[in-house]
């Protein structure tokens, strides 16, 4: 076996209506003043936001940034950094999916910081520890941003769309409330578990994986070919509801461990330019993907679609058909055309393609990029 190193620093509380008394447990963390950031809209409408400000009473003054977009924003941040430098905040609380938990990341590493924010996402600077303590609570099962390292965002202006990582930007706290996740729409359900699917492959196919992550990995896609189907069918069935909390969860582990693959790093060019989710553009090219990474991980392509479909595909066209299929049995089968994507974009995006990409083995392959994104049209 394989020597390696494993490491998980946030604290994590798991279960159902579980908010209130975690926050009672972390309220030493919660004296001071407290900005909670979140993507607000569906949360206030189903009454989430007032109830987590009602779990804060008795703790410090609290303030909410609530304008953060599907894709967050330089601008959006930089808002919320001014405001939060303004009110003195001493905790972060990032609520809701990972646009959400993203930018409150970047918002703990800009306010105790004399920089602009953007010298960390357009020129790579890598955070300090100088960063403000935050507490993560998600409420899609998808990004496992609660447990990972990474901010991404987007900058219009500058036609980007990447990430800033660093340890420093790990929560203090995790609250993995499955409660939240009950009044996700069946369509905001399937692709963001859909994310927790390519987690789950990705860590299991990087080059950085190691027998540990390689079990979570499993246990992840196992359960999301279980699930989804069964939300799509029954979007209030509680125990796969709680299933993909916790696959969301362990993936969050993975992320920050071992990383992603080539879909990632392929899918923040094409957020950047249609403005469309996270997730759909992983959906529209893993078909493609995981046709060509049988090529160079053949026996761990093989495992992947086994544990999807319960069929084990004998080269990467099958493997390919076996994820539309699956897809298809979801209704989240898309095409980059679908999102505004047309082919004479492709040398453009590949262009913008950037980070480790040596971390999927297919990145050696001549052009593989290029033949990703022209087959995913």
């Amino acid at each position: 076996m394989q020597t390696f190193s494993f490491q998980l620093t946030t604290k994590i509380y798991f279960g159902t209506d579980i908010t209130r008394q975690a926050l009672e447990q972390e309220r030493s963390r919660l004296a001071g003043n407290l900005l909670i950031v979140t993507t607000g809209r569906s949360l206030i409408s189903h009454g989430h936001l007032a109830r987590l400000v009602s779990c804060l009473e008795n703790t410090g003054k609290v303030t909410i940034f609530d304008k953060v977009s599907q894709n967050p924003r330089l601008e959006e941040v930089r808002e919320a950094i001014r405001i939060g430098k303004e009110n003195r905040i001493d905790t972060i609380i990032g609520f809701g999916g990972g646009s959400a938990l993203d930018a409150a990341k970047a918002v703990a590493l800009g306010i105790p910081t004399k920089e602009d924010v953007g010298e960390y996402l357009l020129n790579g600077k890598e955070p300090s520890q100088n960063v403000l303590p935050m507490i993560a609570i998600p409420t899609t099962a998808g990004s496992g941003s609660e447990l990972s390292r990474a901010a991404i965002l987007s900058s219009p202006v500058h036609h980007i769309k990447a990430g800033i990582r660093g340890k420093s930007l790990l929560p203090q706290v995790a609250i993995v409330d499955v409660r939240y996740t009950w009044t996700m729409p069946r369509k905001t359900t399937m692709e963001t578990g859909f994310d927790v699917l390519a987690h789950g492959a990705e860590s299991y196919l990087a080059v950085k994986a190691n027998p540990f992550s390689e079990m979570l990995s499993e246990k992840a896609i196992r359960i999301a070919g279980e699930c989804l189907p069964i939300l799509w069918n029954q979007p209030a069935h509680p125990e796969a509801r709680e299933k993909m909390c916790f696959a969301s969860m362990l993936m969050g582990m993975n992320l920050a461990n071992v990383g992603t693959c080539l879909p990632h790093r392929m899918q923040y060019p094409v957020g950047a330019a249609t403005d469309t989710s996270h997730a759909a553009g992983l959906l529209a090219l893993y078909p493609a993907w995981i046709r060509y990474e049988y090529d160079v991980n053949q026996e761990k392509v093989r495992d992947i679609v086994q544990w999807l479909t319960g069929n084990r595909p004998q080269d990467g066209q099958q493997a390919q058909r076996e994820v539309e299929l699956f897809l298809r049995k979801i209704d989240c089968r898309y095409a980059l055309r679908d999102l505004g994507i047309t082919m004479d974009m492709a040398e453009e995006l590949c262009f913008q393609v950037t980070g480790n990409l040596k971390n999927d083995r297919l990145a050696e392959i001549p052009h593989a990029v290029r033949m990703i994104y022209e087959d995913s049209m």
